[in-house]
This record gives C-alpha cells, structure tokens and sequence, in this order.
C-alpha cells in the first residue's frame, strides 16, 4: 500500500464501555488517525458506532462501511482492537473471507500485530478471535450466575414495577410517594378520565398509567413484595 491507500477507521463502544480506560471513542480515533498518519495513508472516514454491543453486526455505521467497501470506496479498514469490529469468532471470519478479502480490503488493529495477507497472519487473529468471545462467554457465565444467587437469596430481579423500590437487603419495597400517586390514578380512573387526562393530573407518562391501570383491571392481586408475589397490590 502507497500514499494513495485509502484507509478508514472503525470505532465503537458499547454501553458499559462509555468510561472505561482507552475505550472511548475519541481515544481510539486519535490512535488511529496517529496509526495511519505514520504509514501514510489518507485516512478518509472513521466510522463511529457508540452504544452498540460488538456481539452483533447489526450496527448502522458497520452497515454504511459494508456498504463503503462493496462499493469499492476503501482499500483497508483500521481499528483499535479487533474486538471494536466483533466480538463473535464466526462474524470475524466471516467479515474478513465475505467482505474484507472478496473486496481486496485489508484490515487492521493498531495495537495487535497481525497480518491477513500472511497465513501465520490470519492464524494470529484467529487465536485474538477465540480470545474475545471467550471474555464474552466468561461474562455471560459470571452475569447468569450472579443474578441466579440474588435470585435464590430472595432478592429482586429485573425491571422494578412503578411504586416499589429496591431494598436495603435487595428485595421489593413499597415506595410510599408512588403507591399515593397509583391511588390517585385509579381513582381518578373510576372517575372515566382518559389515560391522557390522568397523566397530565398525575405527572407520570401515559405508558406508565396504562400499565398501573392495565395491571389493575387483569387482577386486583398482583403480589411484589420481598421478591416474590406475596402481598396483595390493590
């Protein structure tokens, strides 16, 4: 590759990766325009995915550089560390066989030595691949297992039902101050007034007073108490 080489960069970051060390998007964007300057490459796009988890492709701006590629806009792809462009072994194989090579695309990483042109090469980013979605799968592990011990102890999981509040001890409580206004909205409800109307009354989002209400008319004995269905929610 010469000086006419037109590079791009990929770059993402999930969610929980928003403040960690060396994640952020402008520091790996600063790498690898600094990592192309030097091989003097004309750095043309850099393609910036934020909140977007790397066990998909299904990701716009992954989308638009495919799209780029195909075209016959880019001669190689740049990224801080493979794991920014998948981290599923199969998705990486099948980006760099499908795509990348098809296209006579090179790719990248600033901060791992490999080459794709190289049978040694290849198997490199092949160990780096199996290395990620194994991170990946040790997470998924630790994830499950931890929420399976809150279970098992009593203590709530999941998305917390408007008008309780997690404990000091983990499990469902009422939330005085929201149980008021759930009073108030089904009496406001027997009184006819329309979702909107009560909404407007109350200061919660219509989304939230249909559910109260909804949850009310399928039964007046909905139990959340103490991580299980144990007292009655009238």
């Amino acid at each position: 590759m010469n000086s006419h080489t037109r590079a791009v960069g990929y770059i993402r970051v999930s969610t929980d990766e928003q403040s960690a060390e060396g994640q952020s998007l402008d520091n790996q964007a600063a790498r690898i325009s600094a990592y192309a300057e030097s091989q003097g490459w004309d750095l043309v796009e850099i393609y910036r995915e934020e909140g977007y988890s790397g066990k998909t492709t299904d990701r716009p701006e992954l989308g638009r550089m495919i799209a780029d590629i195909e075209a016959g806009k880019i001669d190689i792809v740049l990224v801080y560390r493979v794991d920014r462009l998948t981290r599923k072994q199969k998705d990486l194989w099948n980006l760099l066989e499908d795509l990348f090579e098809a296209n006579g695309v090179g790719f990248k990483s600033v901060i791992e030595p490999f080459d794709t042109t190289t049978a040694q090469g290849k198997a490199f980013l092949g160990m780096l691949a199996v290395f990620a979605q194994l991170e990946r799968d040790t997470i998924a592990e630790r994830t499950k297992d931890t929420l399976a011990n809150k279970k098992n102890g009593g203590e709530w999981i999941g998305r917390v039902p408007y008008g309780f509040k997690i404990g000091e001890d983990g499990r469902l409580e009422k939330a005085p101050d929201e149980q008021k206004i759930i009073a108030e909205i089904k009496r406001l409800r027997r009184r006819e007034l329309s979702i909107r109307e009560i909404s407007k009354r109350v200061k919660v989002p219509k989304s939230t007073v249909a559910d109260i209400i909804s949850d009310h008319m399928k039964s007046r004995n909905h139990r959340y108490i103490n991580g299980s269905r144990e007292e009655t929610v009238r």
